[in-house]
């Protein structure tokens, strides 16, 4: 027995397989050598992956964060020129174009160009004044304009001009600066008296001059029409006067508006008497400001819309006339900025912008943005009060105080922005209230950019939510009946074609929304809305009908081949909606349903609209969500379909409560997936939607997207202007709502996971 156990043993042994063979280890090295450069292939280009995305996201931050910067400013030495002592008293101060002249006028009537990097004087004009006359007051026209007017001691009034002419001797650039005098070298009189103008006011709008004047309380208004002879040159003016009701209280300043519509009459302590110069009339009186404030200056900002209104108390307020819902225009207090305690005593706008830089009598100086109600700078500069000029440009400041000429360096390049302004309601010029607009350029030079972000970022979530409306039911659903009840051989002909239509452009199903869908739609709006509601109820009766059918016939169709007999009821259902849009047309809405809606409504029928964004767009969702839910779906483990129905339940109860809530994580995986490619899609909603950043969920009319912005404006914007920079902040708020979404839908599938792991 022994042996032949041995014999047994050995001969087992004998026919042993050796895997520890030098073949078999060289083999086993190979392969962990290869999981090993797998692993790290993947965890490398996982991390690579990570790393763009955060260096997209500080590189976004990056160009975004000098809008919320402030103004720096940098002063240069005072400069004491011989001839500053000669003239007198400055009255005002200018600055050209290049930076390189400035001008002085003096009380004299002496009218100085001088270097402003070096106080060095070049041409000087004395005014033509008439005998025993002298300058009582000065005002400047619009910013920009060049153009002055002085009050004279004898009631008259003189215009002039400078200007800057450039030329290039031996390619040399020589700015020459001179005086002009459009309607005349001689004054014009504006008081018949003869009596000191204590105010004047100017305003040109093509060949109208207008001047106002006044006298203590008396107020003087003359129009003049200038008209030129084509044939001789010869320059005839027309004088009119206007009389308007008088002021009760002396007169502190006066405005007319570039439009010569309003004239702003500023009299007593803090009142403005505005007088509607179209109707001869005066239009309301005002109180400009409450308790012991007086009103200490008074300019108008760029456009000449806005008046920016100092007072003794440091204060600032902008006020323009507004529109009320009976027709009538007020003036209307819109925003308040601080700069100190001291009276404010000049008020110095921007050329180019809604900006302006203020001066108190201390010597303080403050730059502020009125649109983005933002205070960018508030800084002691001289000693005492001061005159000061703002360079076009707005990069160079000269004051003038008893310390002499002083110049300052200011790097202010983007006070349009403001969260407030991005985000929030904002009250523009000649606008009826505070809203939300998104208007970033316009064709002339004194335009009010409106770059809030608000509507483009409800647009964006606009257009997601009507495409995600469409999408998510009919995407989860097929996928649902797909992975559950359809038959395999069905099943792998079926989802590749649904998957397929992902491959499709979107720049093609973009085109194809705006040229042929949108007017599709419009002329076939009730066809289009029967087709949406009479879908599922045939689909319903359908599926009710075939139920009621006798066994036999229904048992001809294979297991999970019904749905294929659905094919030819949504075909008849689509052809009989569309076919009877005309007939429902004219039997409900008079033949036409857009005006319809639009007259009898009161709705706003756009033709590109959300509802064409929401077909077009929701099919291209549609293949994302299907793809991920239907492989959720069809993953979850069959053991668990099969031990559902063994122990009683039935296909509909094992499929809500087993397989859906088993695959919630994929599902909702999904849904997120498809939203996010909804929000950030570009080429459909930049075609199909007319890009009007309104804010309305009304599903007639456009919408602009973050996305869509981006593509239109990006191509002409300047490269680091505020409007480039705005724009890298709409990428940056979409690649944020993205990270935040997914982050928060992986947080959501992971618990959800934990739940139902136990199933």
């Amino acid at each position: 027995m022994n042996d032949l156990a041995n014999n047994r043993m050995s001969a087992s042994n004998s026919h042993r397989i050796d895997f520890d063979t030098p073949v078999l280890q060289r083999k086993r090295r190979i392969r962990a050598l290869k999981d090993r450069m797998a692993r790290w292939y993947v965890s490398i280009g996982g991390l690579a992956v990570l790393g763009c995305i955060t260096l997209i996201f500080f590189y976004l931050a990056y160009v975004v964060a000098p809008m919320f910067g402030g103004a720096d400013l940098e002063a240069r030495e005072p400069q004491q020129p011989a001839w500053l002592a000669e003239q007198g008293e400055a009255l005002l101060l200018s600055v050209e174009e290049q930076n390189k002249v400035a001008m002085r006028l003096s009380r004299s009537g002496q009218v100085q160009f001088f270097g402003l990097k070096d106080g060095v004087a070049m041409n000087a004009y004395q005014l033509a004044l008439p005998a025993g006359a002298s300058i009582v007051s000065v005002v400047e026209d619009q910013p920009g304009s060049h153009r002055i007017a002085l009050g004279l001691s004898n009631g008259q009034v003189l215009v002039f001009k400078h200007v800057y002419k450039v030329t290039y001797p031996n390619n040399v650039k020589t700015i020459t600066p001179q005086l002009e005098y459009p309607f005349g070298e001689a004054p014009i009189t504006l008081d018949p008296q003869g009596r000191p103008l204590e105010h004047v006011a100017i305003s040109e709008n093509g060949d109208s001059l207008m001047l106002s004047g006044s006298v203590g309380a008396e107020l003087q208004l003359l129009n003049i029409s200038r008209e030129e002879n084509m044939m001789t040159g010869e320059v005839i003016l027309d004088e009119t006067r206007i009389d308007l009701p008088q002021i009760a209280e002396p007169i502190k300043a006066m405005i007319i508006d570039p439009r010569q519509q309003w004239l702003f009459v500023i009299n007593g302590k803090a009142t403005a008497d505005v007088f509607d110069l179209r109707s001869k009339s005066l239009n309301g009186r005002y109180t400009l400001l409450q308790g012991d404030a007086e009103v200490s200056a008074v300019n108008p900002l760029l456009a000449g819309i806005s008046l920016m209104i100092g007072d003794s108390q440091g204060g600032i307020g902008q006020w323009f006339m507004v529109r009320d819902a009976d027709g009538k225009s007020a003036l209307t207090h819109i925003r308040s900025f601080q700069l100190g305690d001291a009276p404010i005593t000049q008020i110095i706008p921007e050329e180019r912008r809604k900006g302006f830089v203020a001066l108190d009598s201390e010597g303080r100086l403050g730059l502020f943005h009125s649109t983005a109600h933002r205070t960018l700078l508030t800084e002691q500069v001289v000693e005492g009060a001061a005159i000061g000029a703002l360079s076009p440009r707005a990069n160079r400041l000269l004051l003038e105080s008893k310390a002499g000429l002083q110049r300052f360096y200011i790097d202010n390049p983007h006070p349009e922005i403001s969260w407030s302004a991005l985000w929030g309601k904002v009250w523009y010029e000649s606008y009826d209230e505070p809203k939300h607009v998104w208007q970033s350029t316009s064709a002339n030079s004194d335009f009010e950019p409106k770059m809030s972000l608000a509507p483009l970022t409800f647009g964006t979530l606009k257009a997601a939510f009507y495409a995600m409306l469409l999408a998510a039911p009919l995407a989860i659903c097929a996928a649902i009946y797909t992975a559950y009840f359809m038959a395999p051989a069905m099943r792998r002909k079926v989802k590749p074609v649904i998957e397929l239509m992902e491959a499709l452009p979107t720049v093609i199903l973009g085109f194809f929304a705006g040229l042929f869908l949108a007017p599709y739609v419009e002329g076939h709006l009730p066809g289009i809305f029967s087709l949406l509601l009479l879908t599922p109820v045939g689909v319903l009766l359908a599926a009710y009908a075939w139920s009621r059918l006798p066994e036999r016939i229904r048992l001809v169709v294979p297991d999970g081949w019904e749905a294929a007999l659905l094919i030819p009821v949504i075909l008849l259902v689509g052809a009989g909606s569309l076919g009877m849009s005309g007939h429902l047309e004219n039997w409900f809405f008079g033949g036409d349903m857009r005006l319809w809606i639009s007259n009898d409504l009161g709705i706003t029928f756009d033709q590109r609209n959300a509802l064409v964004v929401g077909l077009a767009m929701g099919f291209a969702v549609i293949p994302n969500i299907y793809s991920i839910a239907e492989d959720a779906v069809f993953s979850v483990p069959k053991s668990l379909t099969f031990g559902s129905l063994a122990l009683g339940a039935t296909p509909w109860q094992t499929l809500t409560r087993v397989v859906i809530l088993t695959a919630s994580p994929g599902i909702f995986s999904a849904l997120m997936i498809g939203l996010g490619r909804a929000v950030g899609e570009t080429m459909i909603v930049l075609m199909a939607t007319g890009n009007t950043p309104i804010m309305d969920m009304n599903i007639f009319q456009g919408l602009r997207t973050l996305a869509a912005n981006v593509a239109v404006e990006m191509p002409e914007s300047e490269v680091g202007s505020t409007h480039y920079r705005v724009l890298f902040l709409s990428a940056l708020v979409l690649l944020s709502f993205t990270f935040v979404m997914n982050t928060l839908a992986e947080l959501i599938r992971t618990r959800l996971r934990k739940k139902y792991a136990s199933l």
